[in-house]
């Protein structure tokens, strides 16, 4: 199991710690330290939409208006604390985020 995010993200500490506590086998990737390629933007992208674009973060309220009209790919590159936390892959799983639901089907 991979959890991306960004370490000092809350919620990604919150996954990581109920996810380990549960048995899980976690790897964790620091999207700030070792950005997503484009293949993986791509997929999260075409798996999540926009929804992969986190735009209650501050890095999207400090952002002008002309870099919001950017492709998801080229925010995310430019920007990948952007990208709303965390994704959780298990083989060919994917999720978003770490709401009541998610938490579900991981735990």
């Amino acid at each position: 199991m991979i959890v991306y995010g960004i370490s000092t993200c809350d919620t990604v500490r919150k996954a990581r710690k109920a996810l380990e506590a549960a048995g899980r086998d976690v790897e964790f990737r620091d999207v700030r330290a070792e950005p997503l390629t484009a293949a993986e933007v791509a997929e999260f992208e075409s798996a999540f939409g926009d929804k992969i674009v986190n735009r209650a973060s501050t890095t999207w309220r400090n952002l002008p208006e002309s870099e919001r009209e950017k492709p998801v790919a080229v925010l995310l590159g430019e920007h990948p604390a952007l990208m709303k936390r965390p994704v959780i892959r298990e083989g060919d799983k994917l999720t978003l985020g770490w709401a009541k639901a998610t938490q579900a089907e991981w735990l």
